[in-house]
């Protein structure tokens, strides 16, 4: 199946099994288009020929449709409808795939972003041979992972340029997120025999790796990394040719006042991109 295939099977069930769940027409082919999108350009073919589509789909929700996507039934339902399609294509999983939802305060009422990755498969032994500790690990290789990137919320590109980025709420941080679930000292990443390890700083509301709590976890391109419910996609290579993406990079030359790119975001301001 081409892009436009896919696009109208989706489109078929969604509007079959979703009708009830989904508001509008005008959703229910965004949804259709974001899908067969993310599937589409995050399928991998295998050196057998096997083409493997990707299992992990992060929903990026505005804040009032936050609570509708997290229904278990609706969740269950897409994830029937995401098999049947990707089966309709000739793709395998090689995980079971799963649906997860986050916010963005800067989505509007009627938008919604898919972001895509693949799990994987060897990350477990890779964490095992790292400390939970960073700093035991300072004496390891640090070769700096090539053209590493963050995507946060969905919307923006943080580019990884150094062997060590601190994240959390507060302004001495690499990456600074002011929002209220991230904690002052959140997360570390830290350049590892040229791979990135994320270690969480104890953090009130934890760091989860494509849906699962972890204390430390080494990335792999595709890894969805949730602070606290605040979504990052962990990637390399080259950021995704998207011109809804805007860029925002460390300032060279630190200041106290204000000394890297700060994303905001008050969907939480009322509830709990």
């Amino acid at each position: 199946m081409n892009l436009e295939e896919i696009e109208a099977r989706l489109q078929s069930l969604i509007e079959v099994q979703l009708s009830d769940a989904v508001i509008g027409r005008n959703t229910e082919n965004l949804i259709a288009q974001k899908l067969a999108t993310a599937i589409k350009e995050n399928t991998i073919t295998e050196p057998e020929g096997i083409q493997l589509a990707p299992n992990i789909y992060t929903l990026v929700v505005p804040p009032a449709a936050m609570e509708h996507w997290q229904e278990p039934h609706l969740q269950e339902t897409l994830i029937g409808i995401i098999r049947t399609t990707a089966q309709d294509a000739g793709l395998r999983f090689e995980f079971p795939p799963v649906i997860m939802i986050n916010v963005n305060a800067s989505l509007s009422p009627e938008n919604i972003n898919v972001l895509a990755s693949h799990q994987a498969k060897s990350r477990m032994e890779d964490t095992q041979n790292t400390s939970a500790n960073p700093e035991e690990n300072r004496g390891e290789d640090n070769t700096m992972p090539e053209n590493a990137f963050l995507i946060v919320e969905g919307v923006k590109v943080f580019p990884l340029k150094s062997p060590v980025v601190n994240i959390g709420r507060r302004l001495d941080n690499t990456l600074v997120i002011d929002d209220p679930r991230v904690s002052r000292n959140h997360a570390q990443l830290r350049a590892i025999k040229g791979r990135y390890v994320i270690f969480d700083l104890n953090s009130t509301g934890g760091t989860f790796i494509n849906g699962q709590r972890a204390s430390q976890s080494v990335l792999y391109p595709g890894d969805v990394v949730s602070l606290a419910g605040v979504a990052l996609i962990f990637g390399q290579d080259n950021p995704p040719p998207r011109t809804d993406l805007a860029t925002t990079s460390p300032f060279d030359s630190p200041s106290a006042e204000r000394p890297t790119a700060v994303i905001r975001t008050d969907s939480f301001k009322k509830k709990k991109e």
